[in-house]
């Protein structure tokens, strides 16, 4: 099933698809927050290198299969596969947008 992701959200599954960091931490605005495995992370320079770490201890594919908003919050639902564990996992993405970037992502299971 295809779902029509936001703009920033796409940019953001995409570049990460491609493993692009750089591309990942555009999509966020100068001063997001991401929150990931009980780790915050706030601003670009952070987040560019979380999906650095990220990248070089696990390859994993995402595919967000649903779509839902929430408090004024986009839940994006992903199904995750790689070499991490507790793979194959489905994860739930919370993202705020601000301004066509995205200002915060909570990720959990």
């Amino acid at each position: 099933m295809t779902i029509e992701l936001p703009g920033a959200i796409a940019a953001y599954f995409s570049a990460d698809k491609q493993g692009d960091t750089r591309a990942i931490s555009d999509c966020f605005t100068q001063d997001a927050i991401v929150v990931d495995e009980g780790n915050t992370y706030t601003g670009r320079d952070a987040i560019r290198q979380w999906i650095a770490n990220a990248s070089t201890q696990y390859t994993y594919t995402a595919e967000p299969f649903a779509l839902a908003e929430e408090g004024g919050r986009t839940i994006v639902t992903s199904h995750l596969v790689g070499n991490f564990p507790g793979s194959p996992v489905d994860l739930r993405y919370f993202f705020v947008l601000q301004d066509d970037k995205i200002a915060e992502l909570e990720i959990v299971p």
